[in-house]
């Protein structure tokens, strides 16, 4: 797809390459998942067990991608999935809000971002800030009149990421910060790298381990491990919690980790304008659903009363057009734009965007549509028991008697690599 020297054709490349790149822990901690890695790598293979339905002839000759979440127009349905200390770029979060900005896109930042958000709204006006349950009610108060003051557009509110006590599937040991003794320890993966250390050389910073976004009024941002012991002794929310903080945030509000149909529909009733079918890229409780095996019965059950979006495994164009024709409105992205950064930095992040969208103008034309918004179910061959739902989770309703012209048995017990 692309000629210019640098520039990689699939995300498998772009993940390749960052893997050739980063220092190992720091590859690690991009793709690991917890546990046994079981909910991560079904996030991917969900995908490969959903089958398409093309035409051939009648086909359009132009594809409308744009589309809108909440209330911020996307040049095509994907946004940027808030994820914490970017330490595979000195530019972290700002490199990757400016390639949004630069494909049309929204941006999440993560509370743990690396960078402040007042510097990423800067890159990006399309900028949705995430928040987890933290400390107490005054400290979230403070940091929505922050992201306000800041001009962030809307709150993604993250509640999948509360349950794994396991040590993460193939985490790495992150240091608390980077004194004397834990470069020392690291200095044999850094030297192994000489490009990326390189790139933090000319930057002259070193990678950033604390957290400016939840720094207390007047006081220094805590490390990323700070930060994290804090909410891990916060008490877990309720829904009435996430009621209240509805109330405090008057614009656009995303709750971040459903994965079912009754947490939907108490989501619904807390006045929330968008869901995110996720769990957390397979970094929660593991044996979660995929999320794409989640999906349908909740665009079912909710779909008409909010604003539906899914991430997890999301690694090509068509995986787009699938999500889409089973309910979401739009994708998140996390450790493909990961891999970009890793590989070329903003441009990398950019070329992810451009593979993406690509593939997905491709799965429109072959499945015959004009635009995004007439995909539907009647194009994506689900298999029998793809949901794997309990009775919570309502039915599904896959297409038995095409399923066999379509995906074959190999096919449906097919786990393609990490790499996929």
């Amino acid at each position: 797809m692309f000629t210019e020297s640098g520039w990689f054709e699939s995300v498998a490349q772009a993940q390749r390459r960052a893997k050739k790149r980063l220092p190992k822990s720091v590859y690690a901690a991009l793709v690991a998942g917890s546990e046994r890695g079981i909910t991560a790598s079904d996030n991917t293979a969900a995908f490969a067990e959903l089958g398409f339905a093309p035409h051939v002839a009648g086909l359009s000759n132009e594809r409308e991608l744009s589309t809108t979440l909440m209330g911020q127009p996307l040049s095509f349905p994907v946004m940027i999935s808030p994820t914490g200390v970017q330490a595979v770029h000195p530019s972290g979060e700002v490199a990757v809000a400016r390639a949004a900005a630069a494909r049309g896109i929204s941006m999440g930042l993560s509370l743990f971002a690396s960078k402040p958000i007042e510097e990423v709204v800067a890159a990006n006006p399309r900028t949705f800030f995430q928040v987890h349950w933290v400390g107490s009610r005054e400290l979230l108060a403070h940091m929505l009149d922050r992201a306000r003051s800041a001009g962030a557009v809307g709150l993604i509110v993250t509640v999948d990421w509360s349950f794994s006590e396991g040590r993460d599937w193939g985490s790495p040991v992150i240091p608390e910060r980077l004194d004397a003794r834990a470069m020392l320890r690291l200095a044999p993966e850094a030297l192994a790298r000489p490009r990326w250390l390189a790139r933090w050389a000319r930057s002259g910073t070193l990678p950033d381990l604390t957290a400016p976004n939840l720094a207390p009024p007047g006081k220094p941002a805590p490390t990323f491990f700070a930060a994290y012991r804090e909410w891990k002794s916060t008490p877990l929310p309720t829904w009435e919690d996430i009621a209240w903080l509805r109330e405090q945030w008057d614009g656009p509000f995303m709750l971040k980790g459903i994965s079912r149909v009754d947490d939907a529909l108490r989501a619904v009733d807390a006045g929330v304008t968008a869901i995110s079918v996720s769990n957390h890229g397979g970094n929660n409780l593991d044996g979660s659903p995929a999320s794409i095996r989640a999906l349908p019965a909740i665009a079912e059950a909710v779909g008409d009363q909010v604003e539906i979006t899914l991430d997890g495994g999301i690694r090509r164009g068509s995986d787009v057009a699938k999500a889409l024709a089973l309910g979401a409105r739009a994708v998140l992205i996390g450790r493909a734009y990961l891999w970009g950064l890793a590989g070329d930095g903003q441009a990398g992040v950019e070329n992810v965007l451009d593979i993406l969208r690509v593939g997905l103008d491709s799965a429109v034309l072959g499945l015959g549509h004009a635009s995004v918004h007439t995909l539907g179910p009647s194009d994506v061959v689900v298999p029998p028991g793809f949901a794997r739902a309990d009775r919570l989770a309502g039915p599904v309703h896959p297409t038995p008697d095409r399923s066999s012209e379509f995906v074959s048995e190999k096919l449906i017990r097919a786990r393609p690599s990490r790499e996929g």
